[in-house]
């Protein structure tokens, strides 16, 4: 039985994830190579975003209750990200020097970054409930 959190709207969601897996990465990797002196921890920040979108993509997508809770834990470190580093590029945006993937919550990536994992969040917990009530049916 396929896994509802990797059907209709969970196969949109995942491919949010990927793209902005890959644009985060695409991003960081360039923003480290060629200027990581001009805003270190700004593109930091901006590579362990790729990492999140990765293992968020990666969990998301496969089966499992362990990958269940990675991606609960990776897309709630996500959203503590966001919510830190939006709050802190406003309030103290000298300790940036440029922009991050979660800078201004993430208003470079259209505030992606600040929605996606309210959704993700509810989505997993929307489709644990509907395959709890399939296991019990069962």
């Amino acid at each position: 039985m396929p896994s509802s959190r990797r059907s209709g709207f969970g196969r949109v969601l995942i491919a949010v994830y990927a793209v902005l897996a890959l644009a985060a990465t695409g991003r960081s990797a360039y923003q480290i190579l060629s200027r990581f002196d001009e805003a270190p921890l700004a593109y930091s920040l901006s590579a362990v975003a790729a990492v999140v979108y990765v293992v968020a993509t990666i969990a998301l997508a496969m089966r499992g209750e362990a990958w269940t809770r990675v991606a609960v834990a990776t897309i709630g470190f996500e959203l503590l990200g966001v919510l830190v580093v939006g709050t802190l590029s406003l309030t103290h945006p000298e300790l940036f020097g440029h922009a991050s993937v979660w800078s201004w919550y993430g208003m470079g990536y259209l505030f992606i970054p600040a929605v996606l994992p309210i959704v993700g969040l509810w989505w997993i917990r929307r489709t644990a409930r509907a395959d709890a009530a399939r296991s019990v049916a069962a």
